[in-house]
């Protein structure tokens, strides 16, 4: 059966802790969006949102097909490509995944991830893909991870929260919902735990990854 999530890969911060874009780094003979988009390839996943925010000029100079997939998918690994600009992006992360939701037309599932969290194995992430549920979320050794599966009659509200109130809060949101509605995905790849914010972290995500 065909596999109906898309995915929702968000890459709209400042990267300030970085100093440099943080899916513009090189990862071996690439940038570490696409190594991103790479092992997305690789599940049961055909389209992909990427939602850009500050410095989305510098996405497009470095790779010149994410300005074309403004306006139109875009072929890229067995993938089908979106790129959706969150042009407010200093009203914080949420912002930049609403202005994504709100371009999808379809009723899909999601799976969401941010850029400086790496996919993991292929064969778990198939599981996230596969497990149905209002939330599915995953977890390494006691502690939550990315990414999160979301059904689409949790997120499609999502797209009309108030951007300017405090509780306006992926997590807060997922926190309200009742817990029989969220199943709980025991994974053994650590990626999942991750959080690239640095260059110390990103040298140690490639020494040791």
């Amino acid at each position: 059966m065909v596999n109906k999530s898309v995915f929702v890969l968000l890459a709209g911060g400042k990267s300030e802790r970085m100093g440099a874009d943080k899916g513009l780094l090189k990862y071996k003979q690439t940038f570490w969006i696409l190594e991103q988009l790479n092992r997305i390839s690789k599940s049961n996943i055909s389209t992909v949102y990427i939602g850009l925010g500050h410095h989305f000029q510098q996405y497009y100079k470095a790779i010149p097909w994410f300005e074309k997939a403004q306006n139109k998918f875009i072929e890229y690994h067995n993938l089908k490509i979106k790129v959706i600009v969150n042009h407010f992006p200093e009203k914080g992360p949420f912002s930049t995944l609403q202005a994504v939701l709100e371009n999808i037309s379809t009723k899909n599932d999601i799976i969401i991830n941010h850029i400086d969290i790496p996919i993991l194995n292929t064969e778990e992430l198939n599981k996230i893909i596969s497990k149905e549920n209002r939330i599915v979320l995953l977890n390494y050794k006691g502690k939550n991870g990315h990414p999160i599966k979301l059904s689409y009659n949790f997120w499609k509200p999502l797209c009309l929260l108030d951007i300017n109130d405090k509780n306006t809060r992926l997590d807060y949101q997922i926190k309200k919902e009742n817990q029989v509605n969220t199943s709980i995905i025991e994974v053994f790849d650590k990626v999942v735990t991750l959080n690239i914010n640095t260059k110390k972290d990103w040298l140690n995500f490639l020494e040791n990854y």
